[in-house]
């Protein structure tokens, strides 16, 4: 495990943080908007962005919560 002296800052994960909500929002109207998509779409909308923002919410969210992150010590 990492001390965080390298990693990003606490004010960049919570961009990150804002960042990946806004995203999954925005996800989430497209497809109540438009319906679901089928197919090759489905993977496309669901697995790609779904994952990248989740993965970065639920990454992020640790590295808050552990306190590990560049300027924890100052």
């Amino acid at each position: 495990m990492s001390d965080g002296k390298f990693g990003p800052t606490r004010s960049e994960l919570f961009f990150r943080l804002g960042f990946s909500v806004i995203g999954l929002i925005m996800l989430l109207g497209g497809i109540l908007y438009r319906g679901m998509p089928k197919g090759p779409a489905m993977f496309e909308t669901i697995g790609i962005a779904g994952l990248f923002f989740g993965g970065t919410l639920v990454w992020t969210l640790w590295k808050l919560a552990k306190k590990n992150y560049s300027d924890a010590g100052q």
